[in-house]
């Protein structure tokens, strides 16, 4: 059952800037739905429409059953939004700064602290909740402002980089935590992120938006499956070893990438490199370098967009939330 449909939903800057364009997409409710795009794709502009933050010009979307242009109102209720950018006063306690957003959204306050209660322990905060978030390490900080987007018992989560510059082990336990807020609240969850693996490993379906419109979607298994094969990357010595590798006939795709570096896109790179490298040397190339690289959300996102994925612009997703609370009074 989708609990967010949008409808030919359409954003148009001046006379002819279409940076979403009639964009129809539905979301299952409870899933992690992650949503790809590179700078000025639409991504945002997107976010901010569903948030009632940004008024559609055109189109719609609808939102646990409400509109969010008749009734913008009902859908800040259900909806949350965890920017990537640190929103939780430093000089207050943790249960302080949890307490001030639960009057944001006008909670009543037995039931906001059954509710923080439930939320510290999802993410193991229940030691820090008295301590200054100015003590607070990177992760913590991180998880204080996961549930700060929770508070108030949203439908909807929107989560914008959950673990920007937290380091590898302390991003997968983010990771543990999202999966359990997801399961044990059953929030949707619409998931924004520059680490493709994390988008991987977290999300039911994902979809990539560029030039306003969805050009892929699907489950990470679907898209990398569509990728139909393994890439190769082999760096030679020379523009006649270039020459030669282009000629080479095992490959279903053979691409020259400058700088003496060719692509090759095999259906499998374990049953094909025997026969690649028997190629190399009767043809007497001389190869300075090989990568081989199996299906990823990386190799999706530039093979349907032709960009890699670069850092947004920071503190949108921090304006946008602050406007939403400033809307909530």
């Amino acid at each position: 059952m989708a609990i967010i449909t949008t409808s030919d939903l359409t954003k148009v800057y001046g006379r002819d800037f279409v940076a979403v364009d009639h964009l129809n997409i539905e979301i299952e409710k409870g899933e992690v739905f992650g949503l790809l795009g590179p700078n000025g794709a639409g991504k945002t502009t997107t976010i901010k429409m569903l948030t009632t933050v940004l008024k559609p010009s055109g189109g719609t979307a609808v939102i646990d059953g409400h509109d969010i242009i008749r009734d913008s109102l009902a859908v800040r209720k259900v909806i949350g939004v965890v920017p990537q950018d640190l929103t939780t006063d430093e000089d207050l306690k943790g249960i302080e700064n949890l307490m001030m957003v639960s009057r944001f959204y006008n909670v009543p306050e037995e039931r906001a602290r059954e509710t923080i209660k439930e939320l510290v322990r999802l993410v193991d905060l229940e030691g820090a909740m008295q301590r200054y978030v100015r003590q607070y390490s990177g992760g913590m900080r991180k998880r204080l402002e996961l549930i700060a987007g929770l508070v108030h018992s949203p439908k909807v989560l929107f989560l914008d980089e959950p673990t920007l510059g937290l380091d590898v082990q302390t991003r997968s336990q983010m990771w543990k935590h999202i999966e359990e807020v997801r399961e044990n609240l059953g929030v949707t969850i619409i998931l924004t992120s520059h680490y493709l693996e994390e988008v991987d490993a977290l999300s039911d379906r994902v979809a990539i938006i560029d030039h306003g419109k969805i050009i892929a979607s699907g489950t990470p298994a679907e898209l990398k499956a569509s990728l139909r094969g393994d890439v190769i990357t082999i760096t030679v010595s020379s523009e006649n070893d270039v020459e030669k590798m282009l000629e080479y006939r095992g490959a279903t795709e053979v691409k020259d990438l400058g700088g003496n570096r060719v692509r090759l896109k095999v259906q499998s790179a374990d049953r094909e490199m025997a026969s690649l490298m028997n190629y190399i040397v009767s043809s007497g190339i001389s190869v300075t370098g090989i990568n081989v690289q199996k299906p990823s959300l990386d190799q999706v996102f530039l093979e349907y967009t032709g960009r890699e994925m670069k850092d947004e612009e920071p503190g949108d997703f921090r304006s946008m939330m602050m406007r939403m609370r400033r809307l909530r009074r």
